[in-house]
């Protein structure tokens, strides 16, 4: 046997190279396999096995004086590291606790986990995998929308059973703060397309039919769509990031142990809150956006009392309270979908994040398809 005495030291830890005969190669650790100690001679370790590639190797632990979850991790990958190359491996006096915490690890499971290095797929792959996730979102729209209307209707039965100082927080949030963005956008959108009528108008000298557009685009679709998108935005995103942060931090868990089922304690509340705020909010969005629409009919020349009478020609109380119907369906679809994206969130660092997302994606999809049922509804019933 040759014996020559190679030391390596690294924040308490030691590391010698005690013998070396033939395939077998004998290491002699010592002092701290802490997080430090382990994490600065880990490399070297590793680096003297895949140079020797030892047939048998021999790890003698008897002068470890401390050892904790770092350094049985180095001990277990001297050993796989052996085993894998088709050696034996063998530990010799390693303390009886620190023996025991080596015992709670079973290499033979370890190395049988599988790799989290993404693997490339073919379109068929692809294609499989986003059509399972389609039916599975499918599949958790199908159950939300059976648990949310049974529970609506418990609580339109009890009213006393609903959170109603949650609703009014719900209403603030969604309803008051969004005011001013939902009046902003509203004004403008009537003014730009004031203008944007006027200029073909003008050839015909029809300018004061400006107002007929305005009005009745205003009323039966801009208004309703526009609110339900910037709610959309504001609130379902929202409701998604809300309910996500209580999976994550386990709160939807407490709140079943505790016998509440998340759907009727949270979701039912901010679906009552869209509902009230939705239609409110599309009021004033008419409103502004008539508003809009008259400042471009005062600079034409025209009096504001015309304009007004133009367009009280032009709308009925039918097309206000279409859009009206539309706002209520939409206000549904707003806090449902915002809802169940945060309780569909996923676990991890951008998990709510990617459920805000969706909540907004799948959310003005879904008010996009609503706004063209509703609108061959309403051509085949003549409204």
């Amino acid at each position: 046997m040759s014996r020559h005495s190679n030391q390596s030291a690294a924040a308490g830890a030691t590391m010698r190279v005690t013998g070396t005969a033939g395939e077998t190669l004998t290491l002699t650790l010592s002092g701290r396999l802490d997080l430090a100690g382990t994490t600065a001679l880990w490399p070297q370790v590793c680096d003297l096995i895949d140079r020797h590639r030892p047939r048998h190797l021999r790890l003698a632990a008897e002068d470890v004086d401390y050892c904790d979850g770092t350094g049985i991790g180095l001990l277990l990958d001297c050993e796989r590291r052996t085993t894998m190359s088709g050696g034996t491996f063998e530990l010799l006096g390693l303390r009886e606790e620190f023996g025991r915490l080596r015992g709670q690890f079973d290499l033979a499971q370890l190395a049988s986990v599988p790799s989290l290095a993404p693997r490339p797929g073919g379109f068929a792959e692809a294609t499989g995998r986003a059509t399972l996730q389609t039916l599975q979102a499918l599949r958790d729209l199908v159950f939300f929308t059976g648990e949310l209307s049974v529970a609506l209707l418990r609580a339109l039965r009890r009213p006393r059973s609903i959170r109603w100082r949650d609703v009014s927080m719900t209403v603030e949030k969604a309803g008051v703060d969004g005011f001013p963005i939902v009046a902003l956008l509203s004004f403008l959108v009537g003014l730009i397309m004031a203008f944007q009528a006027a200029i073909p108008m003008r050839q015909f000298g029809t300018e004061i039919y400006v107002a007929n557009l305005i009005g009745l685009a205003t009323l039966r679709e801009l208004a309703p769509l526009m609110t339900a998108i910037i709610l959309a935005g504001r609130s379902a995103s929202a409701f998604a990031a809300e309910i996500g942060t209580m999976k994550i931090n386990e709160e939807l868990d407490a709140l079943t142990t505790m016998g509440l089922e998340p759907v009727p304690f949270l979701v039912v509340t901010r679906v009552l809150a869209a509902l009230f705020v939705t239609p409110l909010l599309t009021l004033f969005a008419n409103l502004f956006g008539l508003l809009g629409g008259s400042v471009v009919l005062l600079s034409l020349n025209y009096p504001l009392v015309t304009y007004i009478r133009q367009v009280q020609s032009a709308v009925t109380l039918g097309d206000a309270l279409g859009g009206l119907i539309k706002s209520l369906v939409f206000g549904v679809i707003i806090a449902a979908v915002g809802c169940l994206q945060g309780l569909r969130t996923e676990t991890g660092a951008s998990a709510v994040g990617h459920a805000a997302t969706r909540a907004v994606v799948s959310g003005i999809v879904l008010i996009v398809i609503g706004d063209g049922v509703f609108s061959v509804l309403y051509y085949y019933l003549g409204v």
